[in-house]
């Protein structure tokens, strides 16, 4: 009896010690690492959003991204498509609709934590190529990354890389449009965006695979005010998918349009209105940032943070849309 008292005894004491032991053990294996990627839609940064600025942010070019920038901050990397060209140069080229916001509008997307924007759109010639190359400057200087772009043609269809991380997992994107005016393609010997072909966007692709873990290909593509894809974002969207991108994100359409699974990847056809000045309808005047878990070098999962514009042309996030 004696023995198995001491045992007993010898158990009860031995117990908390090897707990703790498996315990600091289990502290001290690495979590599995994740990352989160914030995808946002359309960013207008002059007429009336420069106005508002102006007017109620006393000419603080993070007025516009005020009551959003906390959801931003909480991304490891940000994209947004900016639709207007931000600087002091070139003039405007006579469009229905042309923007170019201030220099000052640099500061709205550092504060809200843009890592990279897409440059491949049908208002980047908006100011002349003086403006374009300008706010490619402009965004470098302030460590921000444009895609769909360059000062040449290698450089337009080069994918821009961020490394996340300890491991180094890679997120590439690539940007494309399918509005083209031939002075605003860039060539061997001129700055412009990219030159859109499926035979372009295959190659492009398949190489930026080589080596690229995440590679998420962004399209200006669709038509305007239309809650639904037509058929040719569905093509191109698709097509980019067994090319081999991981992730499709659209803009342009002004409104929101469904988020779906294909072979396995997720494709956005649009995340509507972020920073827009279009209070003619309630559509144009909310959206949702696509928040995309990263996790063992691809993407597991994708959710909607819906937000709507204010009268100041603020998103701010909401419960639901």
């Amino acid at each position: 009896m004696a023995r198995t008292k001491n045992k007993k005894i010898t158990l009860s004491f031995i117990l908390p010690l090897l707990l703790l032991f498996v315990g600091m053990q289990l502290r001290d294996v690495p979590k599995e690492t994740s990352y989160t990627i914030l995808f946002t839609g359309d960013i207008m940064l002059d007429r009336g959003v420069r106005y508002m600025t102006e007017k109620h942010g006393n000419n603080d070019y993070t007025f516009p991204f005020a009551k959003i920038s906390e959801v931003l901050n909480e991304g490891d990397v940000v994209f947004g498509n900016l639709e207007s060209v931000i600087s002091d140069q070139g003039w405007d080229v006579g469009g229905l609709y042309s923007f170019r916001a201030l220099p000052e509008a640099m500061k709205g997307l550092s504060y809200a934590g843009f890592d990279v924007v897409s440059l491949a759109n049908n208002h980047a010639f908006d100011y002349t190529r003086e403006a374009f190359e300008d706010t490619m400057r402009r965004l470098s200087d302030n460590n921000i990354l444009y895609t769909g772009a360059g000062f040449d043609k290698e450089e337009a269809h080069l994918p821009k890389t961020i490394l996340l991380g300890p491991e180094e997992t890679s997120i590439g994107f690539l940007g494309y449009t399918e509005f083209l005016f031939p002075y605003a393609v860039a060539t061997e010997e001129r700055s412009g965006i990219t030159d859109f072909t499926l035979e372009n966007m295959k190659r492009d692709i398949e190489k930026a695979k080589e080596e690229i873990d995440v590679l998420v290909v962004t399209f200006h593509y669709g038509n305007e005010y239309q809650k639904q894809p037509n058929a040719r974002q569905r093509e191109l969207s698709k097509k980019a998918i067994d090319y081999g991108a991981d992730i499709v994100i659209g803009h342009h359409p002004h409104v929101t349009q469904p988020v779906e699974k294909y072979n396995g990847k997720y494709i956005a056809y649009s995340l509507g209105n972020f920073i827009f000045d279009q209070a003619f309808s309630e559509e144009t005047m909310k959206g949702f940032i696509l928040k995309a878990k990263v996790k063992n070098r691809e993407i597991v999962k994708v959710e909607k943070i819906p937000y709507r514009l204010n009268e100041y042309y603020q998103p701010k996030p909401v419960k639901n849309l």
